[in-house]
């Protein structure tokens, strides 16, 4: 199965894009040329690995009924001084006060299946490429010089 994600460019260095009844909005800080309308598509990434890992620790307490009252996740990023690219990430993840002990080792399995960390995981290759419309274009272009 592929899917197809195309992006919009509303202006400046703001990118969006449509998932489903979404629009997800990154922008840039000022100082980097935005307007701050949004989150760095860096900052989106890390920001979906760690709600998706809160999405699966609160699934997994929402079909046992057990209390949420005091859970949380958060992400720790060690980054690379010289490439400021991820050296590691570390989900944290609280849990509430009267969790039951008999399952604190499958609420961390259950978080382990997060979709996002697991894609990472696979380390999916990854390309960039003309759009084949816009590869038309570069062909015949060339072919008239």
């Amino acid at each position: 199965m592929t899917r197809s994600i195309p992006v919009s460019f509303p202006g400046g260095v703001r990118v969006e894009t449509q998932l489903g009844a979404h629009t997800v909005v990154t922008d840039q800080l000022p100082v980097h040329g935005g307007t701050d309308a949004g989150p760095s598509p860096y900052d989106l990434f890390l920001a979906s690995i760690a709600t998706c890992a809160g999405f699966y620790a609160a699934a997994f307490c929402d079909s046992r009924k057990l209390s949420m009252e005091g859970l949380g996740v958060s992400l720790e990023v060690d980054e690379d001084e010289a490439s400021h690219l991820p050296k590691e990430l570390t989900v944290h993840l609280t849990l509430p006060r009267d969790f039951p002990e008999q399952y604190r080792a499958a609420i961390l399995r259950a978080v382990e299946n997060c979709k996002v960390k697991k894609s990472l995981a696979a380390n999916p290759r990854t390309r960039v490429l003309f759009a084949p419309e816009s590869q038309a274009k570069v062909a015949h272009a060339s072919s008239c010089l």
